[in-house]
C-alpha cells in the first residue's frame, strides 16, 4: 500500500467518523475506535469525542470516560500483540504505518523508563499502538503496563473533554493551534504528580 493511498484512506475514514459523531450509535462507534486505535486502527478518538461534547456538553466527563476505558481496554490487545506476536501481526502493525524507526527508538529506553515511558507517551501524539505494542514486546509487567495506561489515557481523555465543555466551538481551533502547548502542559503535570505520590508514598 502506497504512502498516498493510505492518506486517502484515512481521509476518507476521518471524515467518516465526523459524521458517526452525530448518530444514535456515535457512543458504541466511540468505544469501538478508542479501543481500536490503542492496538491496529489509525485514527484517535479525539475526532469523535470533540464533536459529542460539544452536541452534548453535559455529558462530556462520560464520553471522557468511554473513551478512557476502551482505550485501555485496546491497549491490552496491542500489549497482546506484542507480547504474543510481535514477530507477525505486531511487525505488520509497525510495517503498515511506517512506525520502524520510532518502535527501535522507543524500545532502546523502554527498559530502563518503563512506566515513565507508558505514561507520558500516553499522552502525547505519538500513536498509542507504538506504546502498547512495544510494552507487549518487551515483557513489562502487565500490571505496570496497566496502571501507567489508566492514569495517561485518563488524564488525556478528562483533560480533553474539560476544555472542550469549557471553551465549546472554539474548541476545536484552540487545540489546532495550540496542541503542543497543551502536550507539554500536560506532561509537566502528570510528571509532578507522579513525584508528590511518590513523595507520600
Amino acid at each position: 500500500m502506497t504512502t498516498k493511498t493510505m492518506t486517502q484512506n484515512k481521509s476518507k475514514l476521518y471524515q467518516w467518523l465526523m459524521r458517526q459523531a452525530s448518530s444514535p450509535s456515535a457512543r458504541w462507534i466511540l468505544a469501538s475506535v478508542a479501543f481500536a486505535e490503542s492496538s491496529f486502527f489509525p485514527i484517535p478518538p479525539d475526532f469523535m469525542l470533540i464533536p459529542m461534547v460539544i452536541a452534548d456538553r453535559a455529558k462530556a466527563f462520560v464520553l471522557a470516560a468511554i473513551c478512557s476505558l476502551s482505550s485501555v481496554l485496546g491497549g491490552i490487545l496491542g500489549y497482546a500483540i506484542g507480547f504474543f506476536f510481535m514477530s507477525t501481526l505486531g511487525q505488520w502493525v509497525i510495517d503498515t504505518y511506517g512506525l520502524e524507526q520510532a518502535f527501535t527508538s522507543f524500545q532502546s529506553t523502554f527498559q530502563t523508563y518503563g512506566f515513565w515511558i507508558i505514561a507520558l507517551k500516553g499522552l502525547t501524539p505519538i500513536p498509542y499502538k507504538l506504546v502498547t505494542i512495544a510494552s507487549g514486546a518487551s515483557q513489562l509487567n502487565l500490571a505496570m503496563f496497566i496502571l501507567a495506561s489508566v492514569i495517561s489515557r485518563t488524564f488525556r481523555f478528562m483533560m480533553l473533554a474539560g476544555i472542550v465543555w469549557y471553551f465549546g466551538e472554539d474548541a476545536k481551533k484552540l487545540f489546532e493551534r495550540h496542541f503542543k502547548l497543551f502536550t507539554i502542559t500536560s506532561i509537566l503535570v502528570i510528571v509532578v504528580g507522579f513525584f508528590i505520590l511518590k513523595a507520600l508514598l
